[in-house]
């Protein structure tokens, strides 16, 4: 039986839909490190490691996330590391039907990077917000909070870039983004996906009410260069 497409996400999406993007060989790849950290090696091999160790910025990081708990490989050093929560979601409970959002365009970048880079959902690199399509909400003219979406595999696609202003927390921003965002994956016939740190026990419990379920635990490194 072949493993599940979500099984190992970041090599599977540079493999498919991010391979127009995709920097390495069938050893490892890593994305273009201006739309994100993420980078995978193709096995445990000690070709496919030395492979994904070339591919680590000299200034910058390269974020791995698998299934088992990874090693950093050598030449490398660990930054940090976590355990992060995969979700999947069937359908979409709630009714966003009377949120009014926009679509942000390449217009909203650098207010994207700012909110993005202020609130920390994740890594959002100067060519992020071009992964895929991103809402937003503004108030008085200013981006007070955003969703969209970042790895896209056949079938699959994550829902990513949650974030909201802190002077606007509290209102339902993110449930909303988050439900017109995964309803779109749905309509176009892909099973709308997340990433969660496994800490962060409430963010998840917001996921669970939105109709998202446990897939997987997974295990995220980042590394530099040692």
């Amino acid at each position: 039986m072949s493993p599940h497409p979500l099984h190992r996400p970041v090599w599977n999406a540079l493999d498919s839909s991010w391979s127009p993007l995709a920097q390495g060989d069938s050893r490892a790849m890593r994305i273009d490190p201006r739309y994100g950290p993420f980078a995978a090696a193709a096995d445990h091999s000690a070709a496919a490691q030395a492979a994904l160790a070339a591919l680590v910025p000299k200034e910058g990081e390269a974020w791995i996330v698998e299934p088992d708990p990874p090693t950093p490989p050598p030449g490398t050093r660990l930054i940090r590391e976590a355990m992060l929560v995969q979700m999947v979601a069937e359908d979409i409970s709630g009714d966003a039907s009377s949120f009014a959002s926009v679509i942000l365009t390449e217009e909203d970048a650098a207010e994207m990077r700012a909110l993005a880079l202020m609130t920390k959902p994740g890594p959002f690199l100067p060519l992020t917000h071009r992964l895929g399509r991103f809402i937003g909400i503004r108030e008085q003219g200013r981006l007070i909070a955003m969703a969209g979406e970042r790895m896209r595999m056949p079938g699959f696609a994550e829902v990513s870039g949650v974030c909201t202003h802190p002077d606007h927390r509290g209102r339902g921003h993110a449930r909303r983004l988050m439900q017109t965002v995964a309803r779109t994956m749905l309509e176009r016939g892909e099973t709308p996906f997340l990433h969660a740190y496994a800490a962060h026990e409430a963010t998840v419990a917001l996921y669970r009410t939105l109709g998202f379920r446990l897939r997987a635990p997974m295990h995220m490194m980042v590394i530099a260069a040692a």
